[in-house]
């Protein structure tokens, strides 16, 4: 190879032996990687993971056969890594691999432009896999690499000498994540996934110089790399204990993007990444049975590995983790627990009627702070946590709670008090908490709900014209009948909700109504509908005079 000559395109014999490269090189520095692994991303080994990533990846290209093109070689070594992905890591790596082979796009040639167009599709396809991407880490690297790219691919011709600045590129910016996660800075080590980029940039440069593979070490002399030293980190601080990963051989018309949202509560690192018959899945949870249980319901499950991830960075910092001296022995958590929102004194006396442990105040004018939901479901005593939010505004800050906590809370969406009600009383003791999630969903929806309110203001809504203080009845957020007497708006609104498939009328009165009034309406109903068991319910709630719910 010709050293002082322009180097304009990268051969397929180059490629091959860059892939080898850089697989050999990781292979040797994979202890060293490891010993970068601290928290907060301990997913145990992830010059371990990468190193396997790769070099499975690798060998699937090395054993193609000698005619294979750039194309060829580059999706091979993206499907294969997705398949043989291990670890945040290795699945990170897996995507920058599949990002490549997409910037490679239709060009014939490997050079300079061709490059740039790939770390830059690398970048794009990495930051989309993770869905809260965290810098100062693999991420970053290859994120400043791609713009070191963009900005600088004019200046080379050579593209050896553009590769040799990108890998610069990539050291510089791997000296920096200290500065941007103190975590790295306090244990005094660099981002091990930042780290495994630029060795394998690294080993892939070096052959394209010298036109040799880096050698392979025996394993031996590899574990023998010198450990950075690491000071103890608080494991306390790892919300989610359990690494879970797998693949799913797709099999059922269920679709990923149901999946991952099933999933996405229950932890954090998530990745889930389809590629046609295969989905890989990795995310950090402290309930990896759940989801398995989701994943059961796309097809087989492969490759199946989950490791404590609290115990597993402990060991590695040469510490035990022991109960705190002295102290008392807590209470065991019940198997289920409830938190709901309610508005009213009555309401309250219902739901903790139904067994519901805390009451949160809140409602159409006074909306709870996920804050406010957390602390209610922290002293809730129970493994698994149902929160009923019964109002639509309410139910995006119920949903932010799961991953502020390390109970598995479970929000039952429902948008009214009605719904919750019906959602408490539908619960099944004996039941695992998945099924009791879909049963109470399946029987709040059923509950349609029409709430009798005034008109604060003059306003246009849904095809009426409203006058301050007309009387409403609302129904799922619309306005569905207005008027001035009470009683008829009330009957309108009843009508509007009772169908064929009614079996149920219960009426809730609010503070500003009178009880006399709320049981003569009340009495009327069952007039009208001699067929449906109709009840009267003190809810003592604010802004609604009746709540009207029918199922």
């Amino acid at each position: 190879m010709d050293n002082n000559s322009v180097y304009k395109t990268i051969s397929n014999d180059d490629l091959r032996l860059m892939i080898l490269s850089a697989s050999h090189s990781i292979l040797n520095r994979a202890g060293e990687v490891n010993d970068m692994n601290v928290f907060p991303v301990p997913d145990g080994d992830t010059g371990t993971n990468m190193s396997l990533t790769f070099s499975a990846a690798a060998e699937s290209v090395i054993g193609l056969d000698d005619g294979a093109g750039a194309d060829e070689m580059l999706d091979t070594l993206a499907k294969a890594a997705l398949r043989n992905a291990r670890g945040n890591s290795g699945v990170i790596l897996s995507q920058i691999l599949r990002g490549i082979k997409q910037g490679l796009g239709d060009s014939e040639a490997l050079d300079v432009a061709a490059v740039k167009r790939m770390a830059c599709s690398a970048r794009d396809t990495a930051y989309r896999a993770v869905m809260k991407p965290t810098e100062g880490t693999i991420l970053t690297v290859i994120r400043e690499i791609a713009e070191f790219a963009e900005q600088r691919f004019p200046e080379f011709e050579d593209v050896r000498e553009f590769l040799k600045a990108l890998l610069g590129a990539g050291e510089e910016s791997l000296k920096r994540t200290p500065e941007i996660l103190p975590v790295l800075k306090q244990a005094g080590v660099v981002d091990a996934g930042g780290c495994g980029v630029t060795v394998l940039l690294g080993g892939a440069v070096t052959a394209l110089e010298t036109g040799a593979a880096v050698p392979l070490e025996d394993e031996t002399k590899a574990a023998e790399t010198k450990a950075a030293d690491k000071e103890d980190i608080d494991t306390a601080n790892i919300k989610y204990s359990y690494c879970t990963e797998f693949l799913i051989n797709k099999s059922a018309s269920r679709s990923v993007t149901q999946f991952k949202a099933s999933i996405k509560p229950k932890g954090d690192c998530m990745l889930v990444i389809d590629d046609e018959e295969i989905v890989k899945v990795h995310i950090h949870t402290n309930h990896p049975g759940f989801v398995i249980e989701q994943a059961l319901k796309l097809g087989e499950l492969t490759n199946l590995k989950i490791d404590n991830m609290k115990y597993q960075h402990n060991e590695i910092i040469g510490n035990t983790i022991k109960p705190e001296s002295g102290a008392d022995e807590a209470e065991p958590p019940k198997k289920y627990g409830f938190a709901a929102v309610c508005s009213g004194s009555g309401m309250d006396e219902l739901f903790r009627s139904l067994n519901c442990d805390v009451i949160v105040k809140g409602g159409q004018t006074m909306n709870p702070s996920t804050q406010e939901l957390l602390d209610a479901a922290e002293t809730v005593n129970a493994e698994n946590i149902f929160i009923l939010p019964n109002n639509k505004n309410i139910i995006m800050a119920a949903e932010q709670v799961n991953g502020l906590t390390e109970k598995n809370v479970i929000v039952i969406p429902t948008r009214s008090m009605p719904q919750g009600i019906t959602a408490l009383a539908s619960f099944d003791e004996d039941a695992s908490p998945e099924d009791n999630e879909v049963i109470m969903t399946e029987t709040s929806e059923a509950v349609k709900c029409g709430q009798i309110t005034y008109a604060a203001r003059d306003s246009e809504a849904d095809g009426f014209d409203i006058t301050e203080g007309d009387i409403m009845g609302v129904i799922e957020g619309k306005v569905k009948v207005c008027g001035r007497d009470i009683e008829k708006v009330f009957f309108d609104t009843a009508k509007e909700l009772v169908d064929d498939e009614c079996g149920v009328i219960s009426v809730y009165y609010g503070i500003d109504a009178d009880k006399d009034e709320a049981k003569r309406l009340t009495a009327a109903l069952e007039k009208e509908y001699p067929d449906l068991d109709v009840s009267l319910n003190y809810g003592g709630q604010s802004v609604y005079f009746y709540i009207i719910s029918a199922e």
